[in-house]
């Protein structure tokens, strides 16, 4: 009996089935079911299901209480493939696979619709092409066949799988979504921001910081307006480039400390205000849209919502129901730990094998005990600093991890020349990725430590942050330095979800929020232990099927807690 199954919509809003065999072709007829839950509950021995997009079908199966243990996502392979082919830009659709594989035109992928607050509608419909069950097959096996001609063929498979899985996660996290408390948030908004006035204006206390500025400088000055509050400073005899905070906090006039508190609550009015508690909670829960794989780097993004990005005081708004518990978990120094598995330098994952923290035991090696310089150096060479102190930092790491310093140098060369570079299982950067107008955010870079992030502000970011410097080669360097290591990173999380994710089918616990390194489930009091040592063994697991086999840990500090704030 086949375990593994292919499932396509049909036009009349039912569905196509048939079963595959090892190569990825059809291995029986086709058959068509009235909908997708009624395809997937007749077939309880099918371990895999094959369809053309996750986002497409998957939503239909949750709301008809039906879950899939695992699943491949053709149009997200694709990607991946065409990644590995050096083809980044191509359309991903499986119909343009299908057109690619018989040499006629490619058709264009679908614009990407606008999030809008409370729809769980999958991303690419209603626009996208349905292929019949025995195109969507012939795609699939072409891509079981692309797979085999990878540089490593097993890791490229495993990329794959993981790609998907976290397709499932997320599907099932935006139908989750993330316990939020909207009388706790009206209230966090009063004490911040005071009254709101009728007609949609600025609250009070925004008003009142406005005109604090505008007292300071002896002019009605719009503080919301970063060119206007140059050209105030400048008439004054100041010259700023831009009104980030970590420039401006140097300045010595009476009108700093009102705007960078107007700039801090702003940014809450506009981001997390109320009409943003209007659109996106909905019956006591926050619901984003997480888009997995949705950077070069693999890391996640939500369409719509901003939900990667809430503000720690907003935080106290994310409270458990009644009874329940958030087992909020942050991986330790993540991306040292991934350069150490993936350079392979002995000393380094000696270190990263420790219980100890790792920045301390760095330093102990080569910095003389101070953590900060080792954190620095540390972080410098993953993201690229290596001018300055930057540069007398990197030499010290070499000398005690060589090959770890020279991973990321190869990694840096390979960029500058145009070259590609992979993670660990084959996801691949773009030759010219980080160069251009693409920001750090679309890349998938954050800042690192120190960075102020209000970059959109900015005349010009510090010239060594990646993704910010001018079109040359250096700036790509920069970028597929970090890719290697950030990529990788991304790569062995998802492995971490799907193995949550296995871990907690049995439970009530729910996975309702990810980022980069950070993981929140949500879950009944007394499952609270199970899920702490459920996502330690997970982490464990998912450095041995990314990495093999090495002596390199991967801890969390976990919080079980009723409120998201308090974790921090």
């Amino acid at each position: 009996m086949a375990d593994r199954w292919a499932l396509a919509p049909a036009e009349d809003g039912g569905v196509e089935v048939a079963p595959l065999g090892p190569d990825g072709l059809l291995a029986g007829p086709v058959r068509r079911e009235p909908d997708p839950a009624a395809a997937v509950r007749a077939r309880p021995e099918a371990a895999r299901w094959v369809w053309r997009s996750t986002a497409e079908i998957y939503p239909r199966l949750l709301a008809a209480g039906v879950r899939v243990e695992r699943c491949y996502d053709v149009e997200d392979a694709e990607t991946l493939l065409l990644g590995h082919e050096g083809r980044h830009g191509r359309p991903r659709s499986a119909a343009a696979a299908l057109a690619r594989l018989r040499g006629a035109a490619e058709p264009p992928d679908p614009p990407q619709r606008a999030a809008e607050p409370g729809s769980q509608s999958p991303l690419f419909e209603p626009q996208a092409v349905r292929l019949p069950l025995t195109d969507l097959a012939e795609v699939h096996a072409d891509q079981q066949r692309r797979h085999e001609r990878t540089a490593h063929p097993g890791r490229m498979r495993l990329l794959t799988a993981a790609e998907s899985a976290g397709m499932l996660v997320a599907a099932e996290m935006n139908r989750a979504g993330l316990p939020w408390s909207a009388e706790v948030h009206r209230g966090v908004l009063r004490e911040l921001l005071g009254e709101r006035y009728a007609g949609g204006g600025e609250p009070r206390r925004l008003a009142e910081l406005a005109d604090e500025v505008s007292a300071a400088f002896g002019r009605r000055v719009r503080p919301d307006l970063p060119a206007d509050v140059i050209r105030a400073f400048a008439r004054a005899g100041v010259k700023v480039r831009s009104t980030r905070r970590w420039e401006i906090e140097t300045v010595d006039h009476p009108a700093v400390e009102p705007l960078i508190e107007y700039k801090k609550l702003y940014r809450i009015w506009v981001a997390h205000g109320w009409s943003w508690l209007q659109d996106w909670v909905r019956d006591g829960r926050f619901r984003p849209e997480f888009l997995a794989g949705g950077t070069v780097t693999g890391r996640w993004v939500t369409n719509g919502g901003g939900g990667l990005q809430i503000p720690k005081v907003i935080r106290r708004a994310v409270v458990a129901d009644p009874g329940w518990r958030l087992v909020v978990a942050d991986a330790d120094q993540m991306e040292p730990r991934v350069l150490a598995a993936i350079s392979r330098d002995p000393g380094l994952m000696e270190v990263a094998g420790r219980a100890d923290d790792l920045y301390q035991s760095v330093s102990d090696r080569a910095f003389s005990g101070d953590r900060a310089q080792a954190k620095l150096a540390v972080l410098g060479a993953i993201y690229g600093q290596t001018s300055g102190d930057g540069l007398k930092n990197l030499a010290a790491l070499r000398r005690r991890f060589p090959r770890a310093v020279a991973y990321v140098d190869d990694a840096a060369r390979a960029g500058e020349e145009g070259r590609l570079v992979r993670t660990w299982l084959g996801r691949t950067s773009p030759p010219a990725a980080g160069a251009g107008d693409d920001s750090a955010e679309e890349a998938g870079i954050p800042a690192p430590d120190g960075v102020p992030d209000e970059r959109a502000e900015s005349a010009g970011p510090p010239e060594w942050v990646p993704g910010y410097a001018s079109t040359d080669a250096r700036a790509r360097g920069r970028f597929a330095r970090n890719f290697v290591v950030q990529g990788s990173a991304a790569d062995w999380a998802l492995l971490l979800l799907a193995a949550l994710r296995r871990s907690c089918a049995d439970l009530a616990a729910e996975l309702v929020f990810f980022q980069h390194d950070e993981v929140i489930v949500h879950c009944p009091q007394e499952e609270a232990g199970a899920v702490v040592a459920a996502i330690g063994e997970a982490a464990a697991l998912a450095g041995r099927l990314t990495f093999g086999e090495t002596p390199v840990r991967f801890p969390f500090t976990t919080a079980v807690v009723r409120c998201y704030a308090d974790a921090k």
